[in-house]
């Protein structure tokens, strides 16, 4: 599910700004190989780490490899703020320009340190900045993040060990986690053999009130994505595992007997 390490090099044109690996439902990707890659080609990594908070990549954390990673704190990540999330900067020299992004294109940050003796706007910048409630909810629930990642492990660990059985029978595919990769329990995906085997599981979990749902759509197939080159067969991994990639509930305080309503009715699904 993630971004091939041996076709980056491929990709890499002098307009190249930047690589971005995406490590989709917090499994990382193949840092050593990207970060290799990066090096000798002079581009910097961003990396996508939305999915990743608290994941590890070769007993490293995701989001500390880039010059840059970002995070999310969107309403159905592990910890949330109801929305927003949070720009990692490892590079100590963007940290300046992204303090002045954040603070509407000022340098207020540098006042407040004392480092100028008033502030004014230099840059381009939004606000960016999150509200003391919105603080405050997020910080609770990192403090409580042993709690949240043990519950959230036991969810993805059932759901792993009982339905492997139906997707063998069945042709579908289940999350692969490499044994040097540490994920962060966010998501629990069935990839399905065709798009009409997704549409028809999604209908049967619907008509006994269970809420699944399709993951994405390819963003170079989105209006926006045409509007900055994208074609149809751009991208024919994400294109093809978009229309089969099928999501089950999941969230920390799912309940066991919740669970146990969600596997029977997958199991009782023939493809």
């Amino acid at each position: 599910m993630n971004i091939d390490p041996a076709a980056v090099q491929a990709k890499i044109t002098p307009r190249t700004r930047a690589i971005v690996p995406v490590h989709y439902a917090g499994v990382g990707c193949e840092m050593t190989a990207i970060m290799d890659t990066a090096q000798r080609c002079n581009i910097p990594v961003v990396e996508d780490n939305a999915h990743g908070l608290f994941a590890r990549y070769k007993d490293r954390y995701l989001g500390t490899f880039g010059a840059m990673s970002t995070q999310s704190f969107h309403e159905t990540k592990n910890v949330t703020s109801g929305e927003g999330g949070a720009l990692l900067v490892n590079d100590a020299a963007l940290v300046e320009r992204a303090e002045v992004l954040r603070e509407k294109g000022t340098n207020r940050s540098r006042f407040f340190r004392g480092e100028v003796d008033k502030y004014t706007w230099v840059d381009l910048g939004s606000n960016y900045l999150a509200s003391e409630i919105q603080a405050a909810y997020l910080l609770t629930q990192l403090r409580s993040c042993d709690l949240v990642q043990s519950l959230r492990a036991a969810i993805w660990d059932r759901y792993d060990a009982t339905l492997g059985d139906w997707a063998q029978a069945n042709g579908v595919q289940r999350p692969t986690v490499p044994q040097h990769c540490e994920q962060p329990s966010h998501l629990y995906y069935l990839l399905m053999p065709t798009a009409s085997a997704r549409t028809r599981l999604i209908e049967h979990l619907k008509a006994q009130g269970i809420l699944a749902v399709f993951h994405y759509i390819p963003l170079n197939l989105s209006p926006m994505g045409r509007h900055f080159g994208g074609t149809d067969g751009a991208c024919p991994v994400a294109e093809d595992v978009s229309e089969r990639l099928l999501r089950l509930p999941f969230y920390t305080n799912l309940s066991v007997n919740e669970q146990d309503d969600v596997i029977a009715a997958v199991q009782q699904f023939e493809v």
